[in-house]
């Protein structure tokens, strides 16, 4: 009796041994392949925040057109920067900056700092 109780043991321990390893490569393989979803042409885009009506656009809003107005304001401070950079760089090619720097080469740089910051605020819109 003992060997046929060792033969049935055998067995069943065999045949859970296939059991857990077709489970196991089942899972595995129904993981590999499983279909993908394609993607809706008319789905939102996952890069833009969730919202009712999608990203912001609004139908008016051209980030390039500028008010002509403001064109001009921008390209007027550009030739005043311009010429206030070159008068600056007139001053400090006459001066000694090695030893000081004068106050009318600290004020032109102030003011072209100020024109400059003008200008992108300006651009920014």
């Amino acid at each position: 009796m003992l060997p046929s109780r060792r033969r049935l043991f055998t067995i069943l321990a065999g045949a859970a041994g296939v059991l857990a390893t077709e489970s196991l490569l089942c899972s595995v393989l129904s993981a590999q392949f499983a279909p993908q979803p394609i993607p809706s042409p008319h789905a939102p885009n996952q890069n833009f925040p969730p919202g009712l009506d999608g990203p912001d656009q609004k139908p008016g809003s051209d980030n390039k057109s500028v008010d002509p107005k403001t064109r001009e304001e921008i390209r007027a401070d550009i030739e005043k920067l311009y010429e206030l950079a070159s008068e600056l760089r007139e001053q400090a090619g006459k001066a000694d900056l090695n030893v000081t720097l004068p106050v009318s080469v600290v004020k032109e740089a102030q003011q072209i700092e100020k024109l400059a910051k003008k200008i992108k605020e300006l651009s920014k819109g």
